[in-house]
């Protein structure tokens, strides 16, 4: 099971996340980051796995996080790479950023557990994420994250 990097600086926001992805049943150990150089640090490295998906942090202070994004995406091992923003903004100016640098899906902060689950499902990474949230095809939450 690949690791799923979360790069967050804000602790509050950073325990809220996990917490949300504890109640998901998430199989994948998280490798937290504080900030962009720690996450450039994780994922750019030739010799390290590359992760299922990533969650990055918008709003981080150095590099900021649309930064972070747009090197990851100027880097051909990473440039397919599955990355869910973690955005506090409700401007859509900010939200339509996120996606021209390169964002797969937005989740609003502080994270709501229904709508990451929202968000890995449309990115269809539910079965590489999850351990149980999408283990039987006629489990209630299968169809709750199917949408059925």
């Amino acid at each position: 099971m690949r690791t799923i990097p979360l790069v967050e600086d804000n602790t509050q926001d950073e325990l809220l996340t996990l917490r949300a992805l504890r109640r998901a049943h998430l199989a994948n150990s998280i490798h937290v980051a504080r900030d962009g150089p720690q996450a450039l640090d994780v994922l750019l490295p030739l010799a390290a796995p590359l992760p299922a998906i990533a969650l990055l942090d918008c709003g981080l202070p150095r590099p900021p996080g649309l930064e972070v994004l747009s090197r990851l995406r100027a880097t051909p091992r990473t440039a397919l790479l599955p990355v869910v923003i973690l955005i506090s903004s409700d401007e859509e100016r900010d939200r339509l950023a996120c996606y021209a640098n390169g964002a797969n899906n937005l989740v609003r902060k502080p994270l709501d557990f229904a709508e990451c689950m929202e968000a890995v499902a449309c990115l269809g990474m539910c079965d590489q994420v999850l351990s149980r949230a999408c283990a039987s095809p006629g489990s209630e939450r299968m169809s709750w994250v199917a949408g059925v």
